[in-house]
């Protein structure tokens, strides 16, 4: 099979997937707000805080994947299933900081200034989501070896499954019946658990029972923590947990500044957020796929065909981001007319989706180049532009724009100046980490070129 028929299949398979994950929040959305205002919401507040502390955690599990790809190319398997189980340790370590602040979460919500009516329930339901976090990020751990390996597909298939679990114990226990009280948004978070402590289960199964595993060794006796290699994952997971941080709250924090400027303005927003949300799974599957077979390539000693791997990307990456944006600006009336019969909110959040037409094409880019530089071990740059445009010139600008002016313009007081500046800062990203990611590969390719110098001689 062709390497862009690979890719294809895998990011294709990886995309299903996270289409399914992310209908378990659509889910809990129309099911709570079914319910009643409150239980809306304290999930909305609840699920926010979960996210932003869960995608860090998750980010540094992620990037255990260009370890693992690497390693394979090497074909050194049995070193592979000892690395998958000192990553036990790292999972275990990052579960229990993030139950420690899901569970005492008082502070944050002060410094949010969430209603005191509202912070007992959205504390009930953080408190279920902090023991879901472990068996969420285990079978994060699956999924990313998984995907290490190029086999995403059972992994598609326990998501997919797993959603027929969620949507009717959602809507049981939310709203209560046979015997059980209604919950309320807190209904959410224990299906939530008992779908990912399912999912966990199953994927021990078939860690157990599948024969593509059997190279691997997985089951092996439990080494001591092996130090050195914990660091190296430290090192290469933080900045990309950090950097998965930085662009959640980039987006949270864009909304509660939105928040400033009214019902339309905020609803308007919300609306351009899920989409832009949507639109990033397509650049997220193809990056994912792409570093698999990157770091295979790495670790076979083939940069030749690394870099080969790394411009199809940036080609697939480019076509599809194109096509996505020119249907969204044709359709973004539409569009919005399907999330909203309000025609205030439909004129304002068909303008934003403009916006996002022109945000999605750095975004995509970013986010592969991104993928990408982490199989060349290139994670603090990132980390360091991601924080200084999305939070400075993305943030702070749109801020300036909207609330105070520039240089002498009088205040926007609008939604479409966070999303200027959010697109401006982004843009800058993709610049910038295409730069790197282009010098990282010319890197490769000259220090292999000298190796094999060496041995000649």
């Amino acid at each position: 099979m062709s390497e862009f028929k690979l890719i294809s299949r895998h990011a294709g398979t990886i995309l299903v997937g996270q289409l399914a994950v992310m209908a378990f929040g659509v889910a809990d959305t129309v099911i709570a707000g079914r319910y009643s205002d409150a239980a809306l919401a304290a999930l909305s507040v609840g699920s926010a805080l979960y996210i932003s502390v869960y995608v860090g955690l998750m980010g540094i599990v992620q990037a255990l994947l260009p370890v693992w790809a690497e390693m394979l190319g090497a074909r050194r398997h049995e070193a592979v299933g000892q690395s998958l189980r000192q990553s036990l340790y790292l999972c275990s370590l990052i579960s229990l900081a993030g139950m420690g602040v899901l569970l005492f979460p008082g502070p944050l919500l002060r410094w949010a200034e969430v209603p005191e009516r509202m912070q007992g329930e959205v504390q009930r339901y953080l408190g279920v989501l902090a023991f879901a976090i472990i068996p969420s990020l285990l079978f994060k751990l699956y999924s990313t070896f998984n995907q290490s390996l190029g086999k995403p597909r059972l992994v598609t298939w326990l998501q997919i499954a797993a959603l027929g679990i969620k949507i009717p114990l959602s809507i049981w226990w939310v709203g209560g019946g046979a015997g059980v009280p209604a919950m309320g948004a807190v209904g959410c978070a224990w299906a939530t658990l008992i779908v990912n402590c399912t999912l966990l289960v199953l994927a021990l199964v078939m860690l157990r029972t599948q024969d593509i595993y059997r190279p691997f060794r997985v089951w092996q006796r439990m080494e001591r923590p092996n130090w050195p290699q914990l660091g190296m994952f430290l090192r290469l997971g933080l900045p990309g947990g950090m950097a998965y941080l930085v662009e959640v709250t980039s987006f949270t924090l864009m909304a509660l500044f939105i928040a400033r400027l009214g019902t339309v303005a905020s609803a308007s927003h919300q609306i351009a957020a899920s989409v832009a949300t949507v639109l990033y799974m397509a650049p997220l599957s193809i990056g994912v796929a792409c570093s698999a077979r990157v770091s295979f390539w790495l670790g076979a000693k083939r940069p030749d065909h690394a870099k080969r791997i790394v411009f199809m990307g940036l080609r697939l990456t480019a076509l599809i981001s194109i096509a996505l944006s020119a249907i969204l600006s044709v359709a973004s009336f539409t569009l919005a007319g399907w999330y909203s019969a309000t025609p205030e909110v439909v004129a304002l959040a068909s303008t934003l989706l403009l916006w996002v037409a022109l945000y999605h094409l750095a975004d995509s880019m970013q986010a592969v180049c991104a993928f990408l530089l982490r199989c060349y071990r290139i994670t603090i740059a990132p980390l360091a532009l991601y924080g200084v445009l999305l939070w400075g010139l993305g943030l702070y600008g749109g801020y300036q724009l909207a609330y105070r002016g520039i240089a002498g313009q009088a205040a926007t007081q609008a939604a479409s100046s966070f999303w200027a500046a959010s697109t401006l800062a982004i843009g800058l990203v993709a610049f910038g980490l295409l730069g790197l990611l282009l010098l990282a590969v010319r890197r490769s390719q000259r220090l292999h070129a000298a190796a094999v110098g060496l041995q000649a001689v």
